[in-house]
């Protein structure tokens, strides 16, 4: 894989903003002609640096406004159960994100619901019948603060 530079990172920034910025308008902003940029673009996409283009929705609007984080914590922390939880999360679409964790607990999912009574039902239903639960421990979120699907790239050594 090569080292991305300055043109590429600009690139990566201005669609991370709006990925349906087109050709022409990208060239325009980096003030290129629109072959090169176009060919760049390309690169970044074999070589891994953009893994896709999604259009972000609002939770709210799809009434979805109640976001919140379950600390998970498991009986036991063997390889196959580890996996057999990881893989049952990948099939729950009200779990949007998991991290497996060191530390206090194993992990940490986001999961958005419509209100706390379908939250009840799910958490009940769906993520203590998960293999191998032994706490879950949940955070409702009050305000959302900051929320951004965009990666810091002037600080990247790339």
């Amino acid at each position: 894989m090569l080292n991305i530079d300055t043109i590429d990172k600009e690139i990566l920034g201005y669609l991370q903003q709006d990925a349906k910025m087109n050709i022409k308008e990208l060239a325009d902003k980096l003030k290129m002609t629109k072959t090169p940029v176009y060919e760049r673009i390309k690169r970044l996409e074999k070589e891994g640096y953009i893994s896709g283009y999604v259009a972000l929705l609002n939770k709210k609007k799809l009434d979805l406004p109640l976001i919140v984080f379950c600390e998970v914590t498991l009986t036991s922390q063997q390889i196959e159960f580890i996996e057999a939880f990881s893989n049952a999360i990948k099939e729950i679409p009200e779990i949007v994100e998991c991290y497996l964790l060191g530390g206090v607990f194993d992990y940490l999912i986001k999961i958005v619901v419509p209100d706390l009574d379908n939250y009840y039902s799910f958490a009940s239903r769906h993520l203590a019948s998960l293999p191998n639960v032994s706490k879950i421990q949940s955070l409702f979120v009050l305000n959302e603060i900051k929320y951004s699907t965009a990666l810091p790239l002037s600080n990247n050594k790339s």
